[in-house]
């Protein structure tokens, strides 16, 4: 194992188990068989992918994990991120793991092109790649055959004008005039979602092309349909009850402003941030805002030491400690609807796209908070899930619903309809599993108790 790592030899690897030995095919343009085979740990922020695909490595030979966070990929703000420090890593070499430019873009895109060379060499060596993340649409973009990135890439370049700069309408003006060119697109997007809407608009005036069309059709039934994977992927989903994940990941947001995670974001602050690029759009960043603008504004000095969190906290009142303690208070907040929004999605891959999620549930090892409960609840079974996985011939188990299920499945999903929430202060959602999947929350149906009590008093 590179980087001196020493793997416990899984049992059975004596037998020709074939998980390298070179890339896998595009689409469906390789049979089943032929496809390699990866490992892709999901879950939530928090759930431990990162602690298991370590693990992985004591039971299977070769394992190296690809970093699928895209925070994680950039460098810097080691503790806001949560990024794996090296002693823990075990000697499991890690990719795409702080390796860039904090100030660039790093789109789901760039991350396939990324990917897939280092995903094909660990391959070639007979390794076995341990895609790890809780960012859903890279992983999409890693093993689905289409990009909407692509379409408009070739859009653009077959257009007779080229690119055209949109000028400099507001945000507002741009989702209005998205709304006036092409309504089904606009609803399919939050009307915040601003990089988004401005990428619409460009395809739309390079090429004349509707946005709506690239996800209707063809394109639609290919995107993230399981029998058209690159590789052949073993999915585990590592799974952890709101309730559990929800105190955990508040703790874990205390320990990190123990660790500096208050230092990290000061050196990074500027008065002139662009909160939507690159590293600066991890949560932990744009929440702290008011508080260092206010700190800034009271030092003096040239360079601005970094802030005493101790003695902030101990002042009695004053600005300072309550913009730090609102804006912990947000960042626990925001992590906790960033939860939500990956297990929605999860459940999205696995109903509507017929992904085959192998979910192993660890809420028992959190509430415990004991290693060997975590091995045995959570190791040992995902063990058992790869290695069935890598013993199975590759032609029988490529992890598809039958075809016509699928393609119920895909005809019966509704991705576009945009419903507003006036009871959650007008809310939007997209699509009517997420429309489902709020109405059900408990915030939404204590708003709804309040509201219909208020009426009722009213008459």
């Amino acid at each position: 194992m590179a980087d001196g790592g020493e793997a416990a030899p899984f049992e059975v690897l004596d037998e020709p188990i074939a998980h390298g030995g070179g890339g896998g095919g595009v689409g469906g343009k390789e049979t089943a068989a032929k496809k390699k085979k990866v490992v892709v740990v999901m879950g939530a922020t928090g759930a431990g992918k990162s602690r298991l695909a370590i693990d992985l490595a004591s039971h299977f030979s070769g394992v190296e994990v690809v970093n699928a966070d895209s925070m994680q990929v950039y460098r810097g703000l080691d503790v806001l991120t949560n990024k794996v420090p090296h002693p823990d890593r075990n000697g499991v070499p890690h990719h795409l793991l702080g390796s860039i430019d904090p100030s660039v873009e790093f789109t789901s895109r760039d991350f396939r092109d990324l990917s897939i060379p280092i995903i094909d060499d660990i391959l070639s060596r007979d390794g076995l790649p341990v895609v790890v993340g809780g960012t859903n649409y890279y992983i999409q973009a890693l093993v689905s055959p289409f990009l909407v990135d692509d379409v408009v890439e070739n859009l653009a370049a077959c257009s007779m004008d080229g690119p055209q700069e949109l000028g400099g309408a507001d945000e507002v003006a741009s989702f209005e005039r998205l709304q006036e060119i092409d309504p089904v697109a606009a609803n399919r997007i939050h009307p915040n979602d601003h990089r988004k809407i401005n990428r619409y608009l460009h395809l739309y005036e390079s090429s004349g092309v509707l946005p709506s069309n690239l996800f209707q059709g063809e394109n639609a039934e290919k995107w993230g349909r399981a029998d058209s994977f690159r590789y052949n992927c073993c999915f585990v989903w590592v799974d952890v009850s709101l309730p559990v994940l929800d105190r955990y990941v508040e703790q874990r947001v205390d320990c990190m402003i123990d660790a500096g995670l208050l230092d990290e974001v000061h050196d990074i602050y500027s008065p002139n941030t662009d909160y939507t690029r690159g590293l600066c759009q991890a949560i932990g960043v744009r929440e702290f805002e008011m508080f260092f603008k206010s700190y800034f504004s009271i030092e003096e000095f040239n360079e601005v030491p970094r802030p005493d969190l101790s003695e902030i906290l101990d002042m009695n009142g004053g600005e300072l400690k309550t913009l730090l303690i609102e804006a912990i208070d947000k960042l626990k907040a925001n992590t906790r609807k960033l939860v939500r929004r990956q297990k929605r999605r999860l459940n999205q891959l696995k109903t509507y796209f017929g992904w085959d999620l192998h979910c192993i549930d660890a809420t028992e090892a959190f509430s415990c908070n004991s290693g060997d409960i975590w091995h045995k609840i959570v190791v040992e079974p995902c063990v058992n899930v790869v290695r069935n996985f890598l013993l199975k011939e590759s032609s029988s188990s490529t992890g598809t619903q039958e075809p016509c299920l699928q393609s119920k499945n895909l005809a019966l999903r509704d991705l576009w309809t945009q419903y507003i929430c006036e009871a959650c202060g007008n809310q939007v959602l997209r699509g009517a599993h997420e429309w489902e999947q709020h109405k059900q929350g408990r915030g939404h149906r204590k708003r709804i108790f309040r509201l219909k009590k208020r009426l009722s008093l009213q008459y």
